[in-house]
């Protein structure tokens, strides 16, 4: 199997799967909305989310997305493909990650999506000029640990029905709000408080998909005291009403 450039645009209907390969998804223009292994992010223009081999995702975008997507087929081929490149592009493959692309790796980006990407000559050739110059992203240093999601979606579940602030996430991770901010921009592409909405409402949708419990209830469970602004939460996070994406099941 060969690496392959393919333009794609992403509706409102959301996609979960995942595949052996991996790949690599350039923002064209819109939102698309990703989840990559339990990690929630956003990719726009000149942003790239990278999906590991075998993967597991959904993605979705409210208001269409165009991205120029890069299937990466197997470990052998990014040996054989990229020579001196092959380790750190292997490193780059090897976790999900949002990237920001500088203006030199965004016209690389804008030049392929604009060129024949059936030409076997242009998507192999692309495909190696894309992933080499990512991997200097690899060597910018990343400071401190991660996150502490697991600690963040335990005290959300715990107060889901309650008023939650991201001043709450900032003192589990022993960081100010400002800082706390700044980190969840560089590892997700989402705001603090977008993350709490979107754990809250993913909650609602497991709730409504797997219970027979009254919709009025699942608002007020994730802290909607309004059943219509729960409604419109629903709408514009999954495409649907919390009725249709009961009957959807």
């Amino acid at each position: 199997m060969n690496a392959a450039l393919t333009l794609r645009h992403y509706l409102e209907a959301p996609i979960a799967h995942s595949h052996d390969h991996a790949q690599l998804v350039f923002g064209l223009s819109g939102h698309l909305d990703l989840e990559v292994d339990g990690l929630g992010s956003q990719v726009r223009e000149s942003s790239v989310m990278v999906l590991p081999f075998s993967a597991h995702h959904a993605c979705g975008s409210r208001d269409g997305s165009r991205c120029l997507v890069l299937d990466v087929p197997s470990e052998h081929w990014v040996l054989h493909s990229l020579g001196d490149h092959a380790d750190a592009s292997r490193r780059l493959l090897d976790q999900p990650a949002r990237l920001a692309l500088d203006a030199r790796q965004n016209q690389l980006v804008q030049w392929l999506a604009h060129s024949p990407v059936d030409d076997p000559l242009i998507v192999q050739q692309g495909a190696v000029l894309l992933l080499a110059s990512l991997n200097h992203s690899l060597t910018q240093p990343v400071p401190g640990r991660r996150l502490p999601y697991a600690a963040f979606n335990a005290h959300i579940e715990r107060h889901l029905a309650h008023p939650l602030q991201v001043a709450d996430l900032a003192r589990i991770a022993d960081l100010s709000v400002a800082r706390l901010h700044a980190r969840f921009m560089a590892e997700c592409g989402q705001t603090p408080m977008d993350y709490i909405r979107s754990r809250r409402l993913q909650t609602a949708l497991d709730l409504l998909q797997k219970t027979p419990l009254p919709i009025g209830e699942i608002a007020d469970r994730v802290g909607y005291a309004s059943q219509s602004a729960f409604a419109a939460a629903m709408l514009r996070e999954f495409g649907g009403t919390p009725g249709a994406l009961r009957r959807s099941v």
